[in-house]
């Protein structure tokens, strides 16, 4: 499946738009996590741990979106965005939201 943040794919046009479609994922920040990325904070540089969050977030994000669009019989998504909030109690879980338009080319 084509997945593009813009609204065309180049060379190819679209035929058919099947709707909007997305996939959410919800991931709680672990305790020991938090204390290792305060210090990385102190200290500088990148945190890691926090990196493997976002990206898994990310990802299973997109998976979601992508077989949203194929039970619609999409063939590509077109003008996707990615969305993050930090939601619950104190901040303690982390939410990534792919949403985009189900399309199918010709």
């Amino acid at each position: 499946m084509i997945v593009t943040t813009t609204p065309t794919v180049e060379g190819r046009k679209v035929t058919d738009y099947k709707g909007l479609v997305s996939g959410e994922a919800v991931i709680g920040a672990n305790v020991f996590r938090d204390v290792f990325a305060s210090i990385r904070d102190f200290v500088g540089g990148r945190s890691g741990s926090y990196e493997k969050v976002l990206k898994s977030a990310r990802d299973e994000a997109m998976r979601d979106m992508m077989e949203d669009a194929a039970r619609l019989g999409a063939d590509a998504i077109i003008g996707v965005d990615l969305d993050y909030e930090v939601v619950g109690q104190s901040g303690s879980m982390l939410i990534c939201i792919a949403s985009g338009t189900a399309v199918t080319l010709g």
